[in-house]
């Protein structure tokens, strides 16, 4: 019989998605699941946005240009500026998904074997698109009793080797909703100059920002042209997370003409879903108050909520709507498969993310778990009020 890949068996299961089956079952079994797991916003996607597809008017779906319409870069270009980010139309390549721009940003960067840092808890497919392009991962630590702050530079200084190609932050971050301030992206920018990195920045949550904190974006950082690559999405912003359409960004030219040859290689990104990512660059500003407005009420809920919990510790996020809780049970993959295969309080039940899955350290984060505030508030309590009854009898079974 034909073997898989090495490649294709070290590729990491979603700590996010591993679960869906146990949560089937206990859909099948009448109980309803209240879903912390994943970060799909319940936020409804802007109306001129589905209005754009509705109305098309195309009688050949045609490939597009590699890069993405001209229209809707230079478009896009123009909304950074308004938001002060000094981007033209030609640092942008249009993606299929915020997911591979980053594949396209490994492919540019890092040949197989080499090294790039990414602190932790991360994004858990970060480690699949290093599998996938034969990077291996470095991670650095940061701590919940710091709300995960940046680590020291000099904890990142001792893992920089001959191999390392570039750091890679998501800020604000996923799982933890850390937001990086200036301070520290300015600190990160001197080590990759100083080192000849990159500084990969993912910053698909940019605009959920609260308690008037503002975001610091990679490309606002003088004299970091060469070093400094975006990672944007329509995902979280517009709640189009279904459309697939992402951006790889960068002042870095050959970087840029390199990134077109992995555009090249895929043809082109959707057009339906260009169409819809360019009219959403028409949505009020209102929009964006409410959603955000929405999300702060809700992080206050659910971080209240969950200090009522003794044993539990929880990170306050100042960003994106995930949080990392730290739970009195021996291990949280052990506790939530139990959740959906063994628990019901009056015939409901609750779906989180083990956060060992965000950690790439063998061992760490083991009764932690990432919690998406995608769900209103009523949902959020009454979700957080299960999970209390649920460790009480899952330490007493």
């Amino acid at each position: 019989m034909p073997k898989i890949s090495n490649k294709g068996a070290q590729m990491p299961e979603s700590p996010i998605r591993k679960l869906v089956p146990y949560a089937e079952i206990a859909k099948k079994k009448g109980n309803k699941v209240y879903h912390l797991n994943i970060g799909q916003p319940d936020i409804k996607t802007p109306e001129v946005a589905m209005e754009a597809v509705k109305n098309i008017d195309i009688k050949i779906l045609e490939y597009s240009h590699s890069a993405g319409f001209e229209s809707y870069r230079n478009k896009l270009s123009q909304f950074y500026k308004s938001t002060g980010l000094p981007i033209n139309p030609e640092d942008i390549i249009i993606s299929t998904g915020g997911s591979e721009a980053l594949l396209f940003a490994m492919g540019s960067t890092m040949d197989q074997g080499d090294e790039i840092i990414i602190p932790e808890p991360f994004y858990a497919n970060y480690n699949g698109f290093s599998t996938a392009s034969g990077v291996t991962v470095v991670p650095v630590i940061s701590s919940i009793d710091t709300g995960f702050a940046l680590p020291p530079i000099a904890d990142f200084e001792k893992l920089i080797t001959s191999k390392t190609k570039a750091i890679l932050i998501c800020n604000p971050g996923n799982p933890t909703g850390y937001l990086y301030s200036k301070e520290e992206m300015m600190q990160l920018a001197a080590l990759v100059k100083k080192h000849d990195l990159f500084l990969i920045a993912d910053e698909v949550y940019r605009e959920f920002t609260y308690d008037g904190d503002v975001h610091y974006s990679v490309m606002n950082i003088p004299g970091l042209e060469e070093n400094a690559i975006m990672i944007d999405s329509v995902s979280k912003r517009y709640s189009m997370c279904g459309a697939r359409i992402g951006c790889i960004v960068s002042k870095n030219k050959e970087l840029m003409a390199t990134a077109m040859k992995f555009a090249q290689a895929r043809l082109s990104p959707p057009t339906f879903a260009q169409v819809a990512a360019e009219a959403a660059l028409d949505t009020p500003q209102s929009y964006f108050d409410e959603v955000i407005s929405e999300y702060r009420e809700r992080r206050d809920t659910l971080v209240t909520e969950l200090n009522k919990i003794e044993g539990v510790k929880v990170a306050n996020p100042k960003g994106a709507f995930y949080c990392i809780a730290e739970l009195p049970v021996d291990n949280a993959d052990q506790f939530a498969q139990w959740l959906l295969e063994s628990f019901d309080f009056e015939a409901e039940t609750v779906m989180v993310a083990p956060a060992a899955g965000f950690y790439s350290t063998p061992g760490v984060g083991l009764n932690q778990v990432r919690i998406a505030y995608v769900l209103k508030k009523e949902d959020l309590i009454k979700a957080v009020q299960i999970l209390k009854v649920a460790i009480t009898a899952y330490n007493n079974k």
